[in-house]
């Protein structure tokens, strides 16, 4: 059995170093600012976020199939198979950029095996499931059993984020100008979630951080039901004391003590605007 690659976005938003660390393949989805193009690493999420209260516009870009051939084809050439788990589709069209570029791999390595799962997740929720998949390589699992164990618990990593700055939502064109002007006077925190589809919904609206901070923690609870989850995932939009906030509530509610606290980055980012705080944890659902 050939050893195989374990490949993903940088869309999962893990914490510096986790893709090496753990030998897992990255590519790097671009950004803009006011039309500078940008990758991982050109700035810090910390100058990405102040640039953004400075006024800069950030937009995204999907991977197209040459830049995925450009990270995968040299795994294939060393004898490699690869398994690709991507961001969700409902939000980007880099799975399907990467599919064409798995299908022209296939064709001119047939001797590999190219697997490429749609993780229907986003931020830390595709990387929650990246995590438990290089925990599954290492035990000793099979590409192909890795690959079904992915697409069959993918509906499972339950993720709820607060959005925090709704002028930003509503400069995305996400939310009129009314709606932000009077729920930011309100101080209305929207709570959304990525749903069965890979796709952001609503979920419901708090009053207040603290409130919706306890109401991400509660729709968490009803996604476990009488499960008992062993880890969760937080990523911020530079928003670190509301992010630890949040995991001591999780860790006191289902008394978890191993979790990963993480930027969102500024592909994520990009939609989000600053302040946001996201949560997941492989639960009974969505």
């Amino acid at each position: 059995m050939a050893e195989f690659i374990l490949m993903t976005d940088d869309t999962c938003d893990f914490p510096a170093g986790y893709y090496a660390e753990n030998d897992i393949a990255v590519i790097k989805l671009a950004y803009s600012l006011d039309g500078e193009i940008f990758r991982a690493g050109d700035k810090t999420e910390k100058e990405f976020y102040d640039m953004i209260r400075a006024g800069k516009k950030p937009t995204t870009m999907a991977l197209n199939a040459e830049e995925v051939k450009a990270v995968m084809e040299p795994h294939l050439q060393n004898g490699k198979d690869v398994l690709y788990i991507a961001f969700s589709s409902g939000l980007s069209i880099t799975a399907q950029n990467a599919a064409m570029a798995v299908e022209e791999l296939k064709e001119k390595y047939p001797d590999r095996k190219i697997i490429l799962v749609d993780s229907l997740c986003a931020s830390l929720g595709e990387g929650v499931l990246v995590h438990k998949v290089n925990q599954l390589r290492k035990e000793g699992m099979s590409i192909d059993e890795a690959a079904k164990w992915a697409t069959e618990n993918r509906m499972k990593v339950a993720q709820h984020f607060m959005a925090d700055d709704l002028m930003h939502l509503h400069r995305g064109g996400r939310l009129s100008k009314t709606s932000a002007i009077a729920g930011s006077m309100l101080g209305i925190k929207p709570i959304l979630h990525v749903n069965d589809e890979g796709k952001l919904a609503l979920v419901n609206k708090a009053r207040g951080k603290k409130q919706a901070l306890d109401l991400m923690a509660d729709n968490l609870a009803k996604c476990v039901g009488d499960g008992k989850p062993d880890f969760f995932a937080i990523s911020h939009a530079d928003n670190q004391v509301d992010a630890e906030q949040m995991a001591k509530l999780l860790s006191e509610k289902f008394g978890i003590r191993d979790y990963i606290i993480s930027y969102i980055g500024p592909v994520i980012g990009s939609h989000t605007g600053t302040g946001a705080i996201a949560v997941f944890m492989l639960a009974k659902g969505r």
